[in-house]
């Protein structure tokens, strides 16, 4: 059965940061390249970060970059995303997704809340 389980979401405050961990099982974890989206309450869900298959290649929406990381471990099944310098536009659920690009195999989790808020 695949799982992809994301933790680490909570409230914190503006300039505080965070890390997100998304647990998958159930599939060739090293085979799908891992996403973390987010949406924002009355907003359509936005790709956030993305890091390739083996881990060399990460891309970033303009919003985050320089402020987030994302990072893979293929030998704990685990993707992370770092979260720095947070602001309140960053409140969100945050949802882990892989994807496989030759057959567009993906699967999602159900997401952690980060709040960022005084």
């Amino acid at each position: 059965q695949v799982q992809l389980v994301e933790s680490g979401g909570g409230l914190v405050q503006p300039g505080g940061s965070l890390r997100l961990s998304c647990a998958a099982s159930g599939f060739t974890f090293s085979s799908y390249a891992m996403r973390w989206y987010r949406q924002a309450p009355g907003k359509e869900r936005e790709l956030v970060a993305a890091v390739a298959s083996a881990g060399g290649s990460t891309t970033y929406a303009d919003s985050v970059k320089g402020r987030f990381t994302i990072s893979r471990d293929n030998a704990k099944n685990t993707v992370f995303l770092q979260m720095y310098s947070l602001k309140p536009d960053d409140t969100a659920v945050y949802y882990c997704n892989a994807h496989r690009s030759y057959d567009g195999m993906s699967y999602w989790g159900k997401g952690t809340l980060v709040t960022v808020s005084s």
